[in-house]
C-alpha cells in the first residue's frame, strides 16, 4: 500500500511554510504547551510535518511524528463513516428508528426543561432515528454539557465519557434510564449520540465496534496505529496529557486511567488513540470522496451527504457551548462544514472545509477548495461546560490553545494564491 511521503511543494512558499515550526516552538518555550505534532498535505503529498517540544515534560521525551494521541471527538467522523457504509449496503437507513437495534432507547421520556427536575418529563413525540444520532439531534446529552439535575444524573449513571468498566449492554441500559434533554429532532445538542451510533453499528454487524472499525476502516486504509486500546509496551509512545495548574502557574500532568486489556466499552464518540499519519489517511479518504490509494470505503454521493448541512435555520441559531458556531458552519453527517471562515473558531481557509475537533485540543481539516489536509495534535486539557466554548481559547490556563490559529494562519499564508 502506498504510504504518505514528502513530494514536490508546488503550491507553497517554502520560506513562509518554514515559519510554522518557530511559531509553535514559542508556545513550548513559554511553557504554554508541552508539545505539538502537525502534518500538512496538498494533493496527497506531505508538504509540512513538525514534531515540536515534548511528549512528556517530566522525562523530557521528545515529540515524534509517530507519537500517539488521545484524539477524543475526532473519533466521531470515523464512527459516522462506518455507519454510512452500512447505509450504503442497505442494512440501516437514516430514517430508521434506532430501537430496532437499541431497544434500551425505545419510548424515551424527555425533560420539559433541559435544566429542570428529572421527574418533570413527557413522552418523546417520535422515535430517535439513525440520522438523529449522526447529527446530534437525538436529545442525548453529555454530563459536562448539561445543566441542572441532568448533569449529575449523567455523571452518576455513566461516569467518565471515555472510560468505564460497564459492558456495552450495561452502559446502554444506564443511558436508557435517563431522560432526553430535548425532543428527538428538535435541536443540535452535543452528547453521547455517536457512542450510541457506534454500538448500533456493532449490533448490526454482530461484532464489537473495535473489530468493525479495524476490519472496515483501519486495515483498508493502513491506519495501523489507531485503536481504542493501547498495550503497555506501546504506552511510551503516548503523549502525556497536561492542564494548567493555578498553584504553580504552569502545566501539570493529568493521568487518565487506562485499560490493562482491550475494553468492552469502546466509545465511538471519543475513545480512539491515533497518530498524525494515521488520521491523515482517513482525512485524505474523505477529501478523495470516499477513496484512498485505490481503496474505496464510501461512494462520492455519501461523502457529499456528510458535507451537506442538516441543521434547520432555527437550530443554527442555538449556540454551541456558548458560541454562535452554526452561523458560520453547518453540521452534516458526523462532521461540520465551514460556510464562512472569517473568525470561525473551528475552520479556516476556504468554504467547504470539513472538520470536527477533539476536547484535548486535537484538530484536523480537509479543504477541498485547496486540496489540502491539515492535522494538529496536542494533549491539553481545559475545563469544559455548557457555556465554556467561547472561553476555551481565552481563559486562564488556555494560552496553549492559541497555537492552533497560529498554525492555521501560517499554513494558509504560505499557500500561493490562497
Amino acid at each position: 500500500m502506498t504510504r504518505d511521503v514528502f513530494g514536490p511543494v508546488r503550491g507553497f512558499d517554502l520560506a513562509r511554510l518554514a515559519l510554522v515550526r518557530p511559531a509553535l516552538q514559542a508556545f513550548v518555550d513559554r511553557g504554554e504547551l508541552a508539545g505539538v505534532v502537525t502534518l500538512t498535505s496538498q494533493g496527497g503529498q506531505v508538504v509540512q510535518s513538525e514534531a515540536v517540544g515534548w511528549s512528556d515534560l517530566e522525562t523530557r521525551t521528545p515529540m515524534r511524528s509517530d507519537t500517539l494521541f488521545r484524539i477524543a471527538s475526532m473519533t466521531k467522523p470515523i464512527t459516522s463513516a462506518a455507519a454510512l457504509m452500512l447505509v450504503e449496503e442497505g442494512r440501516i437507513a437514516p430514517d430508521d428508528p434506532i430501537a430496532r437495534w437499541i431497544p434500551e432507547l425505545a419510548d424515551p421520556l424527555v425533560l420539559r426543561d433541559a435544566a429542570g427536575p428529572l421527574r418533570d418529563v413527557t413522552p418523546a413525540r417520535r422515535p430517535i432515528t439513525v440520522e438523529d444520532l449522526l447529527t446530534h439531534r437525538a436529545g442525548i446529552a453529555y454530563g459536562f454539557f448539561s445543566e441542572g439535575p441532568l448533569k449529575a444524573a449523567y455523571e452518576r449513571a455513566l461516569g467518565d465519557p471515555a472510560m468505564t468498566r460497564l459492558s456495552v449492554d450495561e452502559w446502554l441500559a444506564a443511558l436508557g434510564g435517563l431522560p432526553l434533554a430535548y425532543q428527538p429532532g428538535e435541536r443540535f445538542h452535543y452528547g453521547h449520540s455517536t457512542d450510541v451510533l457506534g454500538f448500533l453499528v456493532g449490533r448490526v454487524e454482530g461484532k464489537p465496534l473495535r473489530q468493525v472499525l479495524r476490519e472496515r476502516i483501519f486495515a483498508p486504509l493502513g491506519m495501523d496505529d489507531t485503536d481504542f486500546w493501547l498495550p503497555r509496551d506501546q504506552r511510551r509512545r503516548l503523549a502525556s496529557l497536561y492542564a494548567y495548574d493555578e498553584a504553580s502557574g504552569g502545566l501539570a500532568k493529568v493521568e487518565p486511567e487506562m485499560y490493562d486489556e482491550p475494553p468492552a466499552y469502546t466509545p465511538g464518540g471519543g475513545g480512539l488513540i491515533s497518530t498524525a499519519g494515521d488520521y491523515h489517511r482517513f482525512a485524505r479518504m474523505i477529501l478523495g470522496e470516499g477513496t484512498l490509494d485505490g481503496v474505496r470505503l464510501l461512494r462520492p454521493e455519501t461523502v457529499a451527504l456528510m458535507r451537506t448541512n442538516r441543521l434547520t435555520q432555527a437550530q443554527r441559531e442555538v449556540p454551541f457551548a456558548g458560541m454562535p458556531l452554526w452561523r458560520k458552519s453547518g453540521f452534516g453527517l458526523g462532521l461540520s462544514v465551514a460556510e464562512d471562515v472569517v473568525d470561525n473558531p473551528y475552520a479556516c481557509g476556504a468554504p467547504g472545509a470539513m472538520t470536527w475537533p477533539g476536547i484535548f485540543g486535537t484538530w484536523w481539516q480537509a479543504d477541498p477548495a485547496n486540496d489540502l489536509v491539515m492535522i494538529y495534535l496536542i494533549q491539553h486539557q481545559v475545563p469544559v461546560s455548557a457555556g465554556s466554548g467561547a472561553t476555551i481559547a481565552t481563559g486562564q490556563g488556555a494560552a496553549g490553545r492559541r497555537a492552533l490559529p497560529v498554525y492555521q494562519q501560517a499554513v494558509y499564508a504560505a499557500l500561493r494564491d490562497a
